[in-house]
């Protein structure tokens, strides 16, 4: 087996010693040598593997997509791609974990794309562009955005993934409002 095959056993383990109901399987970063075509194929072919075993440990498997500008080659980078790797993957216990940060470099447009996915998407994070801090220091309107995703019936959960711009306490009084 492979590094990553033997890893799935291990997060398997974890997973169900801390009731961690979904683990996420970042692609990570394409090696220069390895067209994109064979880097897909591998993903593809290790959620294939992956999908099955955590679901018969009711983990759910999810994805996520980063932008390129904070990763340069991140192999996985925009909600279309994803999209097209989880049909072919075709794997029920595999969904999106959806990062308005990440999406918002990548692709803009987040009311629109949250909409048209939300089925695909088991957990969503957030932090505000530019400088991934917490919401009210950038461009996104997030009391708009959460608003718009509670009209939608999105009932899983937002998390947070921001470096405050002050200290912790100060860096979380923008959810007062909802709490």
């Amino acid at each position: 087996m492979g590094e990553f095959q033997d890893s799935v056993g291990v997060a398997v383990e974890y997973a169900t010693a801390l009731k961690c109901p979904q683990v996420n399987c970042l692609a990570g970063i394409k090696p220069d040598n390895v067209t994109v075509e064979n880097a897909r194929d591998t993903f593809i072919s290790n959620l294939q593997f992956a999908s099955p075993i955590l679901e018969a440990a009711g983990v759910k498997l999810i994805i996520e997509s980063i932008n390129t500008i904070d990763i340069p080659g991140f192999f996985l980078s925009n909600t279309e791609q994803a999209k097209g790797i989880m049909n072919d993957v075709d794997s029920s216990n595999l969904s999106l974990q959806h990062d308005l940060y990440h999406m918002q470099i990548m692709e803009g447009d987040l009311a629109r794309t949250v909409e048209e996915n939300l089925s695909l998407i088991s957990h969503m994070q957030l932090a505000d562009n530019p400088g991934r801090h917490e919401p009210g220091t950038g461009e996104i309107n997030y009391p708009f955005l959460f608003s718009y995703i509670d009209e939608l019936g999105y009932d899983g959960w937002i998390g947070c993934e921001y470096i405050p711009a002050g200290n912790t306490e100060e860096g979380l009084g923008w959810a007062k409002n909802y709490l």
